[in-house]
């Protein structure tokens, strides 16, 4: 008998603690401040949470929006930074020009560095997840004066092959079906999309934990990116969260986000000046042991070899968190932000 009341106590504690949590992280989103900035002749939409303090810049990745850093943001702001994240070009609440060449590295880059000046500061601290991710790559490539320390999450810095353009190599490596060939042609993604529906996708995408490369099935969206998805959310993806992906993407649609894939090999040609560089920013890298860009064959050897230290010599840490997938942010949200925390100090 005492042994079932204790059970009994101990669930009950266990929901009320859950619950406060939730209550407490509402209120600490409650206290962000959103609005829109003119960066680089598109709209921008930014949330903010700290007024004062070094800023830290998140980056968001696919399918994804400001929203995937809310818990680094109520993390660092509590810690005595600014803590900014954009809705990126074409994604949520920021403006989508209509083009597929409006989606180059050379436009979001500059979105990013027009973001920057427009907070009145000369540097940041930089952290970017998955396309995100790619993106602060290619700042402390082009500008790295603005970043005084970087923190990449899921995608190791791609140096540029001066042989072979990005998209050929991964469809001759994983085939016709690898998600970044599938997404190549105009329209063909967004209808196979669509005839599964938004909530579907997103959720089939971010409670995804298939390793290896992602290979979709042909001819059609399927089922995606994961075909053992469960029928209920892990316990970091509530359906509010899961709601408010769904109502954004909703009005944007798919086809910004692609357009950004659609770019790989254009943004390798306009990058030819800088095959070779090198990155000189401190980087620390994070990445779950079971993300799909780490466990597929050419990422896992080029991040565990000295490869990725050649490229970036001062890589100070690489992290793989145990038993994590690949929206570790969103996962592993505590430990990510301590590991955020306890590199930028030094700096």
């Amino acid at each position: 008998m005492a042994k079932v009341g204790m059970k009994k106590l101990c669930l009950v504690l266990l929901v009320a603690y859950f619950n406060l949590w939730q209550e407490t992280n509402a209120m600490d989103l409650a206290e962000i401040k959103e609005r829109t900035v003119e960066v680089n002749g598109i709209k921008m939409n930014i949330v903010e949470k700290g007024d004062e303090g070094p800023v830290v810049l998140f980056l968001h990745g696919f399918p994804e929006l400001w929203y995937s850093w809310r818990h680094q943001m109520v993390a660092l702001s509590s810690l005595g930074y600014r803590a900014v994240a954009p809705d990126l070009r074409g994604y949520g609440d920021t403006e989508a020009p209509p083009a597929i060449a409006n989606y180059t590295a050379f436009d979001i880059a500059g979105d990013i560095v027009s973001l920057i000046e427009s907070l009145g500061v000369g540097q940041v601290y930089l952290v970017g997840h998955d396309w995100g991710s790619i993106i602060g790559w290619y700042l402390c490539l082009f500008r790295p004066e603005l970043v005084k320390a970087y923190v990449s999450l899921s995608v190791p810095y791609l140096h540029r092959d001066p042989q072979v353009r990005p998209v050929d190599g991964l469809c001759a490596l994983y085939g016709p079906n690898y998600y970044i060939c599938r997404f190549q042609k105009p329209g063909e993604m967004e209808a196979q999309m669509a005839a599964v529906g938004t909530p579907y996708v997103i959720r089939n995408i971010l409670t995804s934990r298939e390793t290896g490369p992602p290979i979709l099935p042909e001819g059609e969206y399927g089922t995606g990116f994961n075909p053992n998805m469960s029928r209920t959310l892990p316990s970091w993806l509530t359906q509010d969260d899961l709601n408010y992906y769904v109502s954004k993407f909703e009005k944007t649609g798919f086809t910004p986000a692609l357009n950004y894939y659609r770019n790989l090999n254009s943004n390798w040609e306009l990058t030819a000046p800088w095959s070779g560089g090198k990155i000189q920013t401190p980087v620390m890298f994070i990445t779950g042991e079971l993300d799909s860009v780490y466990t597929t064959s050419y990422f896992r050897e080029y991040i565990d070899s000295g490869d990725f230290k050649e490229d970036v010599p001062n890589l100070k840490q690489i992290i793989v968190q145990k038993g994590v997938a690949h929206f570790n942010n969103q996962e592993a949200a505590d430990e990510v932000s301590d590991y955020i925390y306890h590199f930028i100090t030094q700096f």
